[in-house]
């Protein structure tokens, strides 16, 4: 779905400059030392989108640095102005690309990433676009800490089925593996699409796959 391009953006955005890094590959390395350094873990969301996940999921954890990315500035701006209203202190915002992720963190130095409801890109010529590609995925590696992590949802079930095999090949465990996440109410923060998803009845896809 096409973003809506949103009034005054650049106004927005510099009102959330408390938590807008606005220079990415500046703190490679130094993420924690610089932003939060009594943090217990730095965790990576790709695609927060309108940041619903992003800021409650911050919000339920304060001791956890956390850093989302998002290529659309029309939607990074709500999730910031999510958080901002939430006076959140331990989650920062970049306008980046996760193809660019070891240019933004050193290796080990990020123990989770989150990936929910990405661009499916159901062609097989675009495969590798996806962000569960097994390409993808070794890139993750290169920034991930040795077991750690990497959560993904998914309504589509084409993309769901591509992944669990893309995992595995990429030096990845999985476990949680689930075809209907909500199928006995509610599990763990949503994000706005999977809200409305869970009240149109869709079941959800979730996986955890674990770098060994």
């Amino acid at each position: 779905m096409r973003m809506r391009k949103k009034k005054n953006l650049i106004p927005r955005m510099e009102k959330c400059a408390p938590c807008h890094v606005k220079d990415g590959f500046a703190l490679r390395g130094r993420w924690r030392e610089e932003l939060m350094p009594g943090a217990s873990e730095l965790r990576v969301e790709l695609g927060c989108g309108k940041g619903r996940f992003t800021a409650e999921t911050a919000r339920l954890n304060p001791d956890i640095l956390f850093i989302a990315i998002e290529k659309v500035p029309d939607a990074l701006v709500v999730a910031m102005e999510r958080a901002m209203a939430l006076d959140l202190k331990n989650v920062f915002f970049v306008v980046g690309d996760a193809a660019l992720l070891p240019d933004y963190f050193a290796p080990g130095e990020a123990d989770l990433i989150y990936i929910n409801f990405c661009d499916p890109w159901p062609p097989k010529g675009q495969a590798k676009r996806r962000l569960t590609h097994r390409g993808f995925l070794e890139t993750y590696r290169k920034v991930l800490r040795p077991g750690g992590q990497v959560h993904f949802k998914t309504d589509n079930q084409p993309l769901f089925e591509f992944s669990v095999l893309e995992f595995p090949e990429a030096g990845f465990s999985l476990s949680e593996v689930t075809r209907n996440l909500h199928k006995n109410g509610p599990q763990g923060v949503m994000t706005d699409y999977e809200a409305k998803f869970y009240e149109q009845g869709l079941p959800i896809n979730r996986c955890v796959g674990t770098m060994v």
